[in-house]
């Protein structure tokens, strides 16, 4: 998936994973980015004093974007057949999602 959004986007080069890639996982990880390219890796770890719930800085970016997809219904319930229909489902959350904000912003500013 990194290198499909390499080739459109081609100056990202900072990966955020989860505290679950510490360890041996993020050592594969490093190794299968640097297969793709140049990636700077930064795991997001829970503190180890932590007890019970605590937001996790850039975590949270990734959880907020979910569900302001998952607000649409295709998504949330229907399962798609292959991923091209997937993909084009969730392109038009997307484009939904945005065309509201931007309708939102042009309202406030009359």
């Amino acid at each position: 998936m990194l290198g499909a959004i390499l080739q459109r986007l081609p100056w990202l080069r900072h990966v955020f994973a989860d505290g679950g890639y510490a360890g041996y996982a993020g050592d594969k990880l490093r190794d299968a980015l640097r297969r793709i390219g140049r990636w700077t890796v930064e795991i997001i770890k829970r503190s180890d004093a932590a007890s019970g719930f605590e937001v996790l800085p850039r975590r949270w970016v990734v959880e907020r974007t979910l569900a302001w997809l998952n607000r649409n219904r295709r998504l949330a319930k229907d399962f798609e057949h292959t991923v091209a229909s997937a993909t084009a489902w969730l392109f038009i959350a997307s484009v939904q999602l945005y065309a509201r904000r931007i309708a939102r912003a042009s309202n406030q500013s009359r």
